[in-house]
This record gives C-alpha cells, structure tokens and sequence, in this order.
C-alpha cells in the first residue's frame, strides 16, 4: 500500500488539467475547464474540471471525482497505479510499504507534534487575555480575524515554558520538539525552553497542507531579539524546497497564470487580506533553483514584488536570474522609495494601489536597462563594459530560446555591442571558461595571462567587507560577482550583496563556499587602513578584469578583416589601456599585454 501521506502530496502536486487534458480537449470557461464528456457521447460540452478543488464532474453523465479517479475511470487502473501513474507526472517519488510501515511511519511523531502546536499557537491568539496583544497588533496591520484564521496564524506568549508545559500535559516528547525546534537548549538554559515567545506565529505548511515547520515575528521591544525566528530544517522541513503560502495560493496562481513572489510572511498574508490570493514568498533566504521549478508547476510569470531600497532591488535581479533559469518569465514590480507590498495595501488606496503597480510591471531585463541607465552606465566605455558585465548573468539565465533571442537583441542595441560578441561571451561561459552564477567557473582562456593573481585580492576584500554593511553597498557599486575568478569567493560575494548584513552562510550555499565564508568570519587578523586595503583590492580585481578585456580586443583586431574595424577595436583597446593605467600605472607595466598593434592599421 502506499502512505496516506505520499497520497496526499502526489494529489497536492497534480495538475489536473495537465492530466485530463492529456486524453480531452479543455478549453478554459472563466475559472473551470469545460469539454465533451470522455465518458459519453455529446455533442454540447457538459464536462468541467475544477482545478481550484481538484475535481472534475460531467453534468450529462454524472461522473465525477478527483484526479485519481479520472485516471482510474480512463484508463482502468486501480488505486495504486492511478496513484503512481499521476505521481510519475508530478515527479513524486512513490514506493509501497507493507500495513504494519504504513502506521510506523518515522515521520508522523513530527507532524503530530507540529499539528498540536498549531492548535495552541491558534489557542493563545484567540484567548481573550493571553492574545489581545498580538490581535491588537495583527488588526493595526490589516490582517482581519478572517485573514489569521485563513492561514492559521497563532501567537506564542512571551513566556519561557509555555507551550512545553502544554505539550506534556499531552505526553509528547520533549526530544521530537527540540528537533522540530519548538523548544531549544544552551549553556545558560540546560533545561528544555519554548523558543518562539513573544511573536506572531505563522505556521508552515507542505503542498497537502501538513504543517511542517514554524515562522514567528516579534511584537514586543526586546532590541537583542531577531526580528523573526523561523524553524531550522528537520527530516520534514527543507526550507529552500517549499514555498510560503503556495498551499493556500497553487489553485489561484494556476487560475490568474502568474504568481506574485514578495519577501516574507507578513507580506504574503496582508496581500491575501486584500484579495490577492496568488501571493507567495521563499522561507528566509535567496529564492532557490527548487522553489523556482516549484513555482514553474503552477504558472510561468512570475511578478517580483520585492522592497524598494537597495537589499531588495539585488534580492530581485538574484530571484529574476534563478527564475529565468527555471524557463519562467520573471517581471519587476517597482514600488515607490521606502514603501513595500504591506504598506502599500494598508494605504488609503489599498489593494487598488498595489494592483496599479501590478499591471506597471516590467521584464526583468528591461527593469535592469532602466536602472543602468539612470545611474550613467552606457556614458563612457568602461562603464558600459561593467553593464555588460551585470547583463550577462541574466541572459545566460534565461531558458526559453525565445526569450533568451529577444534579451540579446536588446542588449545589442542597448549597449553597441555585436550580439555576435554577447552570444560568444555566453557560449564561454556556458563551456566552463567564464564566470556566472556561483559555481560556474572553468580555467581562464587560452593566451591570457594574469597581471598577478587575483584570489589574494579577493579574499582581503571579503575579509573587509564582513567588517560592515557599508563596504559592501560600496563594492556593489564598483564591480559585480562576475569580476571574481573564485567560484566561492563569488558566491560569498552575492551573498553578502543579497544581505550586507550576513554574519552566517545560508543554508543553500554550496558547502565549499560556505566553509570559506566561516573561515573569513573567524579569521582574527587585524585589518588595519580599511579603505586603503579596500581600494587595493577593488583596483586589483577591476584591473585583472580590464587586462582581460584588453587581451580579447587584440585577439580580435587580430582577427579583424576590414581597417575600419580594426581601427574601432584598436581605439577601444587604448581606451581601456588608458583606464587601466589610471587604476594602477603598475598593472601593464608589470606584464603587459601582447604587444601586436601593427596589424591594427
């Protein structure tokens, strides 16, 4: 038999009009799906399948039922292989397990004890006392009572044993709640404690709505307490695999064919209190390769919806790569300085405010043209090669053929580079021979020679910028993740560039980078002229990017047929000479480039 719990995911995980519509012709009638029925002859559609509640009914016939059954009635299966076979679509994993497995299932303590806290979060919240504090709070952020119900929203009482005290009134073991991260241990407290205290409780549900893990936001003024706390990962709980929300929001997002992806709970559960149903966010860290291909099940646009100042608008570009990567069409929502999504619903406007910066969306590339324009990118040659640079992550990422066509062709024109150029610049990238997104790196290319070698500098530089948040909103500025020839390096730096505030590796950096990153939190070296070493560093890695640079320009002088090209490239080539002297005089003097300028005339 199969568990009941892979039964539900596989039914939480299927398109049911993918599946019908594998053997009927649907066409789309408002919310619904409408066709001749498969079951009789007619001539007037009377079949309609609902993908909002799964199920499929015929008006003629009168056969209806969900997704299992359809495949069961069509095509004569049983149980079990209806479920396996809409599993294999949906990309679960099914394997059968005898009776006596089935209610020993390893996992079930965990859930059972996550579903108990719910219930008392839910209790305290609506406890006429214990939770007018947190109802008060809730109100004054436009959530109704309706709203919290909705997504179970409960309350955790500032009090250090609580909910512990509940949980053994009920005989549940206090070793399952510390692993599922309800309660906690240290050295000052050796006795087990409630960990959430003081917060809104925003529970954590998996595709067939069992609560897997918990968020939880202060609403006291204990300045030492984290803003929010959320549950570490459990043998159920993997937080770059799951989406907030999307339980609630997968039917609305298949019926409106996009998503709307903002930042944290709060933001998912005010959108939804104003009618925006089809609003999700990732679980307190960088969106991941997983929750994009998630997310790709229900929809392909996507709106970012993401705050306004600096964090938020690198946290949107991350997201819009990833997103892209997963074949998805990613827009930027852009909203005015200062504000985000919850605000703007909770102005005198509302959800008419936000639904008029919802339809001003713009294509994720356009939106980073925009913004390079406006800070001077495309003014001198330089500043358009670091464009360049900022653009190409974003047209590597893009895995739909035509899309990827349609940002190349804008690029060209945008910044007067051939698109031959571009697509040879994403062709070495993809090879192993270029920098992208972490991890894809390869050996330099053939013939270029370094100036001196460059992971001393970026490793000082990494060193400085974990000092403050200030350095790395300076080094923002000067050069992209795409300058850094380490794989690990580069990843620490877009970390660091999602949040300048980072003092931990994030939970879905690649292993490797994340032991790198500890060993520069706690390297105890004292690093004194800060800015003089931050400048060294910088130089030396823009400069090895401008050698480089200008190693590639006299490959293609060399390979340049007509004089007029040949003149185009040798003037640019000087430009970036001139450029790269000023940055530091000893950089070409140290090992220049070829020096084969002869045949550029």
């Amino acid at each position: 038999m199969i568990p009941d719990h892979v039964v539900e995911e596989v039914r939480a995980r299927a398109d049911i009009v993918d599946v019908v519509g594998e053997v009927v012709a649907l066409k789309k009638a408002g919310r619904e799906y409408k066709a001749n029925c498969p079951f009789h002859e007619e001539r007037t559609p009377s079949f309609y399948v609902v993908p909002e509640k799964g199920f499929y009914k015929c008006f003629g016939c009168g056969k209806s039922g969900d997704v299992f059954s359809f495949v069961m009635e069509r095509h004569g299966m049983d149980f079990v292989e209806a479920v396996k076979h809409v599993a294999a679509r949906a990309g679960v994993e099914v394997r059968e397990v005898g009776r006596a497995q089935h209610e020993d299932d390893p996992h079930r303590p965990l859930y059972e004890i996550n579903g108990f806290a719910r219930e008392w979060f839910r209790d305290q919240l609506l406890d006429e006392r214990t939770g007018a504090h947190a109802r008060a709070y809730l109100e004054g952020r436009g959530i109704s009572a309706g709203a919290a119900e909705r997504f179970g929203l409960g309350f955790a009482p500032a009090e250090w044993r609580a909910l512990r005290d509940a949980a053994a009134k009920h005989g549940l073991d206090e070793d399952t709640m510390i692993e599922v991260g309800l309660l906690g241990r240290s050295e000052r407290r050796p006795e087990p404690y409630d960990r959430f205290r003081g917060r809104i409780i925003f529970p954590i549900e998996d595709l067939g709505g069992r609560v897997i893990a918990f968020g939880g936001r202060i609403i006291g003024s204990d300045p030492e307490a984290p803003k929010y706390l959320n549950s570490p990962e459990t043998p159920i709980y993997h937080k770059g695999l799951n989406l907030y929300g999307l339980s609630w929001a997968k039917h609305h997002i298949r019926k409106e064919e996009a998503a709307l992806l903002v930042e944290g709970y709060l933001d998912v559960v005010s959108l939804a209190a104003q009618g925006f149903d089809n609003v999700v966010a990732p679980l307190g860290t960088a969106l991941t390769d997983d929750q994009a291909k998630l997310l790709s099940r229900y929809c392909t646009r996507v709106l970012l919806l993401f705050d306004s100042d600096a964090a938020g608008l690198k946290a949107t570009f991350r997201a819009g790569d990833v997103l892209l990567e997963a074949g998805m069409h990613p827009a930027v929502v852009t909203l005015p300085p200062g504000e985000d999504p919850d605000t703007v619903v909770r102005a005198e406007e509302g959800g008419r405010a936000l639904a008029a910066y919802l339809e001003q969306a713009v294509d994720v590339l356009d939106r980073k043209l925009q913004i390079l324009d406006e800070k001077g990118y495309f003014g001198s040659i330089e500043r358009t090669r670091a464009a360049v640079d900022r653009l190409l992550p974003t047209l590597r990422a893009a895995a739909d053929p035509a899309l990827r066509d349609i940002y190349v062709r804008n690029v060209a024109d945008r910044t007067g580079v051939r698109r031959e150029t571009l697509e040879a610049e994403m062709r070495r990238a993809r090879a192993g021979q270029g920098v992208g997104r972490a991890g894809d790196v390869g050996p330099p290319r053939r013939g270029v020679r370094d100036p001196l070698p460059k992971p001393g500098a970026e490793r000082k530089l990494l060193q400085v910028l974990v000092r403050g948040a200030e350095w790395v909103e300076r080094a923002g500025e000067l050069i992209s993740p795409q300058d850094f020839d380490d794989p690990y390096h580069r990843a620490i730096f877009e970390a660091l560039l999602d949040d300048p505030e980072l003092r931990a590796p994030p939970a879905s950096m690649d292993p490797v980078a994340a032991r790198r990153f500890e060993e520069i939190l706690s390297d105890p070296e004292e690093l004194a002229h800060g800015m003089d070493l931050f400048t060294k560093s910088v130089n030396r890695i823009r400069g090895t990017r401008l050698y480089r640079r200008i190693e590639e320009l006299q490959d293609q002088i060399e390979s340049a047929v007509s004089s007029d090209e040949k003149r185009d490239l040798a003037s640019r080539k000087s430009g970036l000479a001139t450029e790269l002297r000023a940055l530091d005089p000893n950089l070409l003097g140290h090992r220049g480039p070829r020096r084969r300028e002869k045949n550029s005339s």
